[in-house]
């Protein structure tokens, strides 16, 4: 497991350049977001409330991104 989220470095690579690739990676591999889930537990109503609410914050994006600009006079 730790092989997939390792940045190798060599002497004359930058330091923050490696770190920036292993957020990165760390990141895509989803480790955080699995650590945070579970956290704490979640009742099943109130994720299935929080995933209702984000796909509502999702479309109400989407529909401000397909809104004509204001007019300006």
């Amino acid at each position: 497991m730790i092989g997939k989220r390792s940045v190798h470095l060599d002497d004359y690579q930058n330091v923050e350049k490696a770190l920036r690739k292993l957020k990165k990676k760390v990141q895509d591999s989803g480790v955080l977001m699995e650590l945070r889930d579970k956290e704490a537990y979640i009742k099943p109503t109130t994720r299935r409330k929080l995933k209702k609410a984000a796909a509502k914050k999702r479309w109400k994006k989407y529909l401000r991104s397909q809104q004509l600009p204001k007019q300006v006079y």
